[in-house]
């Protein structure tokens, strides 16, 4: 028997967790369609590329498997992560990053789907939202969880849960709170601690980012220019004075001179020796540098609410060169005598989210599925994963093997291979013309009249 190789490895050891044996054909199946480089990743394709003699045959059983199939997704990508995660040298530097993306999608029918903003689209359209948390390094990352965003009105609506598979326990909640659980759980699932990173979409939510303190992670957040702090020198008053009856007041309080300021406001008011020029990393096309501040201010959102002071962290600042005024923020929990450069290092690791969602949509079909339902959804995106996985943990073999030649190979189709709905495969259809058929009778007008066009014979 001829060694494994490491593909067959890979998918072996990700079957563990499928439950039954006849569903393990059907994923190595799917993971290496996905893998193929071929235009179009939905599960027609995948089956006339994978198995191109038996189409018919193989498209039921991967759609079944997909959409069908009850194996869970949240073991599967457990899995991918612990056979990625050992390779990315986590150890040395690991950042948690917060994301979500979107799939443009016509119609109302396809699980969560809604008029909301697209990130793709960069505006507000019609599609599907999901939340994502990704483990990375300064050599790779991987997504480690993911979860469609089910709209409001979608959460309420008992009629299209049904209708789409929605589980009974899924309830509405905000982007922040499912990032919130996949960072809980991925804490309890022993993943190597990390700084977590997101955009201001999360990091201007207070409570995100007071949760991520309680679960002692550090954090290095976008917020927006509106966000409130106390700068150095400045600070709220202390509580009222006590009366002779009732409790003692103990929250803080504010009043002229004692008010806090934007963060937009902050840094425009500060003076030219507080920005500096740091570059952070090596790009496509050279260093990427700006200028930034960094300053230690206390957020002030609601405090007024509180008995003491939150405590001090960073906030960091861009303002390039040309520009009428600054143009990104970030909150940062990073220890006091962290250098600015390493600041600006850890604030830039962002960019590795969006090279994920890139390489997923445009090579690993994440985006191409066309079903309607939520385990298909989600089976779907776990596949891409997990191909994706493979192609990242190749990369960081020792030799580094590259992204193409990890990828197996693509199967010619036979000759008379057709796509479905392409036309072309279409039935011969009898020429049907009501004038024609008429004028060929030889039966006078009055008895055509009661006489169905379609069921009529020729004299």
């Amino acid at each position: 028997m001829s060694k494994p190789n490491e593909l067959e490895r890979y998918v072996s050891y990700l079957c563990k967790v499928l439950g039954h044996a006849d569903r393990h054909e059907s994923f190595g199946d799917y993971c290496r369609g996905l893998m193929l480089p071929i235009e179009r990743k939905s599960v027609e394709p995948l089956a006339a590329h994978v198995d191109p003699y038996h189409v018919s045959a193989k498209h039921q059983s991967l759609h079944h498997f997909v959409a069908k199939s009850e194996w869970s997704d949240e073991p599967m990508l457990d899995r991918v992560r612990d056979w990625v995660a050992p390779r990315m040298n986590l150890a040395t530097g690991a950042f948690w990053i917060v994301d979500d993306t979107g799939f443009p999608k016509k119609g109302k029918h396809s699980v969560g789907v809604a008029r909301q903003y697209c990130g793709q689209l960069g505006k507000q359209d019609n599609c599907q939202v999901a939340v994502s948390l990704s483990v990375a390094s300064e050599e790779a990352s991987l997504p480690v969880a993911y979860r469609l965003y089910l709209p409001e009105a979608w959460a309420r609506d008992r009629e299209r849960r049904e209708k789409a598979g929605v589980p009974d326990g899924i309830e509405f909640a905000t982007k922040p709170q499912i990032s919130l659980e996949q960072i809980r759980r991925a804490k309890e699932s022993g993943l190597t601690p990390g700084v977590v990173l997101a955009d201001a979409a999360y990091g201007t939510d207070t409570s995100f980012r007071e949760e991520i303190t309680r679960l002692k992670l550090p954090y290095c957040v976008g917020v927006q220019p509106g966000v409130s702090v106390w700068v150095p020198g400045t600070h709220p008053l202390p509580a009222k004075p006590r009366h002779k009856r009732g409790r003692p007041p103990t929250l803080l309080r504010r009043g002229p001179g004692h008010e806090p300021v934007s963060v937009k406001a902050l840094a425009q008011g500060l003076n030219k020796k507080s920005w500096r020029t740091v570059c952070w990393r090596e790009g496509s096309t050279g260093k990427m540098r700006s200028r930034f501040a960094a300053v230690r201010v206390c957020p002030a959102h609601r405090d007024n609410r509180r008995e003491r002071l939150r405590e001090e962290e960073w906030l960091l600042i861009e303002w390039p060169k040309g520009e009428a005024e600054p143009t990104k923020y970030w909150l940062s929990t990073l220890p006091a005598n962290v250098s600015r450069r390493e600041l600006v290092k850890t604030a830039k690791m962002r960019w590795r989210i969006e090279r994920d969602y890139q390489e997923l949509k445009q090579e690993l079909g994440l985006g191409h599925y066309e079903g309607r339902g939520w385990r298909g959804f989600h089976h779907h995106a776990t596949l891409s994963i997990a191909a994706y996985g493979f192609l990242v943990a190749q990369r960081l073999a020792p030799g580094g093997v590259k992204k193409n030649a990890a990828r197996p190979k693509a199967p010619a189709l036979p000759d008379d291979y057709t796509p479905r709905g392409s036309g072309t495969d279409a039935a011969a259809r009898p020429r049907f013309d009501r004038d024609i058929a008429i004028l060929d009778c030889s039966q006078d007008y009055a008895s055509l009249a009661a006489v169905s066009l379609l069921r009529h014979e020729r004299t």
